[in-house]
């Protein structure tokens, strides 16, 4: 099993990013996937997740109006585009199927002038 994100990488504040999680090794089309964020001595946080068709998604508070996550079963691929970035959002996003105790190895996102 493997999840393997990318797209990360340093961006001015207000601009935009698009993370992709490539899945492999298992059943993508029947798991909800998600991703969370980690920052340096805090808990993983959750950010948004899809239901394994798509057609269901769900935010945190803190990233809703500004990110949108989206999948692609074809490509056993998970999305999250981030617009409207804030130095807030710097972390570490991991994209997970959580249910089968899969996680990848995370992409580094900053935020920053």
């Amino acid at each position: 099993v493997q999840l393997v994100e990318s797209g990360g990488g340093l961006v001015q504040p207000g601009g935009s990013l698009r993370l992709s999680c490539r899945a492999s090794g298992f059943t993508f089309s029947r798991y909800i996937m998600s991703w969370w964020r980690q920052t340096p001595g805090k808990e993983r946080e959750w950010v948004a997740g899809i239901s394994n068709s798509g057609a269901s998604t769900t935010y945190a508070d803190s990233v809703k109006g500004r990110f949108t996550i989206s999948r692609d079963n074809a490509q056993n691929t998970v999305y999250l585009q981030m617009n409207s970035l804030k130095p807030d959002d710097t972390a570490v996003y991991y994209c997970a199927a959580v249910s089968g105790g899969y996680w990848g190895q995370g992409t580094r996102v900053t935020v920053s002038s």
